[in-house]
């Protein structure tokens, strides 16, 4: 396999020089691409330099390349991580068989869907925290948000990729769909409904990339096991600019809390508000928000479409090939809570059927590990305070529990019970208003907001006070 050849005007590591007809096709999508940067990207930052790490191999050791860059200047490219040597299908009805290297002709449809909707986030989130640097709390997390915007570019040319590479007339309309859609546009908004909610202020953002991106990752690993090769090479490697997605949100909620603490302890008797942090209580209400709304990414508990795709090798469980399970996953039953007659009771589905739930249930653990993190912080300051990450019933838009009212630990309530108490359990319109009150920016070298503590370390083992963005 080739390496990531820079050489391009378009970069990759799939040979693109050698098909023609996509390296044209692709080319001509890209400056469309650079019109949207420059009207949805970030606002305002286009012509600063920014300390960004750039990708140059596809391995996990020594594959990225720091330096400034101006972000539309950023080389967007196409990398996929190494072929597995005569990879197999590893679950559902083709499990054993080879690998498509093409899309099989049965499955079309579905591919192009998944995919698509995948696709569909990247640019949606650009758009959703476009306005953030004006509020940067610091010259780091200035740079932390443009490094995940530019990544989130990329994976949309990751699956742009495909959908030209592998859906012919109809993938390249798609694309140019991709660039059309607009988060929270009431008229042509993104595809689904957590990439259409404001981001406005930094908590918002740290809570997105910690929850939302979450929901990212495991929807990449169940991908990364797809029978489509190059959706499954593709995947792997997203996965790994990933994961800094997930750091910036976790450790920034982790500096709030950090920060909200020192406060607390400076000042016993007085409000952490009078003192310009954010109280603990809100900090709670707004992961419950983002954390169930991240929850109805991964769609309806019993599901045919799972059903379909897992049966078809499109779509596996996170890390299938490591699991002791049965891959076929044709006999198992998966005991779900259900509502009838107003309490929750237990009914057995069809394995392949819960699916998506399989893959929640990755999630919340995964989310039960951030918690403990956050409980760490407030132990090793003698905070006596615990975060609770809301049980999955709680406030949901999407599946069986939609169109009923669950309290935070996933009890049955009535509507009348939901209005009086929901208040203390999402974000207020005051408690929104004082956050955004804090959004002051804090551009100055070395310097952070009052209301977060620095980071630990730098990037790439230079220091906080780094020139992370030269303004």
């Amino acid at each position: 396999m080739p390496g990531i050849d820079y050489s391009q005007k378009i970069p990759n590591n799939v040979d693109l020089k050698s098909d023609k007809r996509l390296q044209r096709a692709l080319e001509a999508w890209q400056p469309n691409y650079i019109d949207w940067w420059r009207e949805m990207g970030p606002s305002d930052f286009n012509e600063n330099e920014i300390y960004l790490r750039t990708a140059v191999g596809v391995d996990r050791e020594g594959w990225a390349h720091f330096d400034y860059v101006k972000m539309p200047d950023y080389r967007w490219g196409i990398f996929l991580a190494e072929p597995e040597h005569e990879r197999r299908i590893g679950f559902g009805d083709h499990m054993g068989d080879p690998a498509w290297q093409q899309v099989p002709g049965e499955y079309r449809n579905w591919l192009r869907r998944i995919i698509v909707t995948q696709a569909d986030t990247e640019p949606a989130s650009v758009e959703q925290q476009r306005l953030l640097g004006h509020t940067a709390p610091s010259l780091y997390d200035l740079r932390n948000l443009f490094q995940v915007n530019v990544e989130e570019g990329r994976h949309l040319w990751a699956m742009v990729y495909l959908l030209h590479g592998f859906f012919g007339r109809d993938g390249r309309e798609e694309a140019e769909e991709l660039l059309e859609r607009r988060s929270g546009n009431a008229d042509h908004p993104r595809i689904l409904g957590t990439f259409n909610e404001p981001c406005q202020d930094w908590l918002s953002f740290f809570c997105f990339t910690t929850y939302t991106d979450r929901d990212g990752k495991f929807q990449l690993l169940s991908l990364a096991e797809s029978g489509l090769d190059p959706l499954s090479r593709t995947c792997r490697f997203m996965l790994t600019e990933e994961a800094h997605h997930m750091f910036v949100g976790q450790t920034g909620l982790g500096r709030v809390i950090e920060r909200t603490c020192q406060l607390m302890k400076e000042h016993p008797n007085k409000d952490v508000r009078e003192l310009g942090g954010i109280p603990l209580e809100i900090i709670q209400r707004y992961i419950n928000f983002w954390c169930s709304s991240s929850n109805d990414l991964f769609g309806g508990e019993v599901s045919s479409n799972a059903s379909n795709f897992f049966s078809a090798g499109i779509k596996g469980r996170a890390n299938e090939a490591k699991l002791d399970v049965d891959h076929g996953a044709t006999e198992g039953v998966y005991a779900l809570d259900v509502m009838e007659e107003g309490r929750l009771t237990k009914k057995e589905v069809p394995l392949r059927n819960a699916m998506n739930e399989i893959l929640r249930d990755e999630y919340v653990s995964d989310n039960e590990k951030g918690i403990v993190y956050f409980n760490k912080i407030l132990d090793k300051n003698g905070v006596d305070f615990r975060f609770r990450l809301p049980n999955r019933r709680f406030n949901r838009s999407i599946g069986i529990y939609s169109d009923f009212h669950f309290d935070l630990q996933g009890n049955p309530i009535d509507a009348e019970t939901w209005n009086r108490n929901s208040p203390d359990w999402i974000p207020s319109d005051e408690d929104k208003s004082y956050v955004k009150s804090l959004m002051v920016p804090c551009h100055e070298q070395g310097k952070i907001a009052g209301w977060i503590a620095p980071p630990a370390k730098g990037i790439n083992q230079n220091a906080f006070e780094y020139e992370y963005v030269k303004l």
